[in-house]
């Protein structure tokens, strides 16, 4: 016998929600789905209205919904925003060449601008030149680190007010898994917040921050959305994978493990006495850094010095190598 809507009470549940147990028909999906989203970007106060706004886009689910759900909520409420899609091209051949064609699709499906920016023009390397020279173990380090800063730069180049990310509750779940599996105490404080970068950087939102990500599979799936759905050929060797395979055996026995370790991470805090890195500005780049010298400038030092595993390991010994290799700098400039 079909089970009727538990929020209507008169058609047909289609699907039953990971996130509620719930049971509903598309339309009642559709409104909860947009609503909580909603009260998430009211809650949080993430927009003013008159805001420049980048979309984080990769073609993926999560930052397909993101931007129709930002287009249509802020259409919905007057939010009064202005709206462009911001795309990174890794150079990853037969994966991101492939992805970003969706998101071309996207922007006259949805009618935003669309600005992409490429790693090989803002650090004169691809992901699969890096791949060659240090191998899979340690590339979604590279690839994360220069991402996040290629997004600042795209941002400061559109000149926006702020910048939103698809990041999902799972997303999140799985970084706070992960600080505490590395012992990260800096980042793990700041993992769970819904906006960051408000200390100088361009601040950056996560509007799916309670939202899992099966139901955004849901959503895209229900509304026909045009996403781009391989996984990049390079990431089954990333360590997120541990742990994202831990979290989905937690789902599957309490699915609310993944909103309950989130809540857990908003609530850690550091005792007194232990010393945090404090933000500040790369002296080479100008970009946001806990260290002199960033993590990406570090890392590009290393592979234009043919030391790709500079920025990889302990940060002492890290830096260390970098004081090394910039008193070796100086020494060059003065003889020249």
């Amino acid at each position: 016998m079909p089970v009727k809507c538990t929020r209507c009470c008169v058609k047909v549940a289609v699907l039953k929600r990971p996130k509620t147990s719930d049971a509903l028909c598309k339309e009642c999906f559709f409104w909860a789905f947009e609503t909580e989203v909603h009260e998430t970007i009211t809650r949080a106060k993430l927009f003013k209205p008159g805001e420049y706004v980048a979309i984080a886009a990769s073609g993926g689910k999560d930052s397909t919904v993101l931007a129709y759900i930002m287009k249509l909520l802020n259409e919905r409420y007057n939010y009064g925003l202005k709206l462009v899609l911001l795309s990174v091209d890794e150079g990853i051949t037969g994966y991101r060449d492939d992805s970003l064609e969706t998101v071309k699709r996207n922007q006259q499906q949805y009618e935003l601008p669309l600005k992409i920016l490429s790693y090989e023009e803002l650090y004169g390397w691809t992901m699969d030149a890096i791949v060659r020279q240090i191998g899979l173990k340690s590339n979604c380090t590279f690839c994360g680190v220069f991402r996040r800063q290629a997004l600042d730069r795209g941002a400061v180049l559109l000149e926006v007010n702020k910048i939103v990310t698809g990041h999902n509750a799972d997303d999140i779940a799985e970084t706070v898994l992960m600080n505490i599996l590395r012992g990260d105490i800096a980042r793990l404080q700041r993992c769970t917040l819904i906006t960051t970068g408000t200390e100088g950087a361009i601040p950056r939102s996560k509007p799916f921050k309670y939202t899992y990500e099966k139901e955004i599979v849901m959503y895209a799936y229900f509304k026909k959305l045009d996403y781009f759905s391989t996984e990049c050929i390079y990431s089954p060797n990333a360590y997120r994978g541990h742990a994202r395979a831990y979290l989905k055996d937690l789902e599957s026995v309490r699915p609310s493990a993944i909103l309950d370790i989130i809540h857990s991470g908003e609530c850690m805090s550091v005792k007194d006495g232990i010393k945090l890195p404090t933000q500040g500005l790369c002296t080479r780049c100008g970009y946001i850094s806990s260290q002199e010298v960033c993590k990406a400038c570090v890392m590009l030092e290393g592979l234009n010095k043919g030391l790709p595993k500079l920025g990889i390991g302990k940060s002492s010994k890290v830096k260390r190598r970098v004081e090394s290799l910039c008193k070796d700098a100086s020494k060059e400039e003065e003889s020249c």
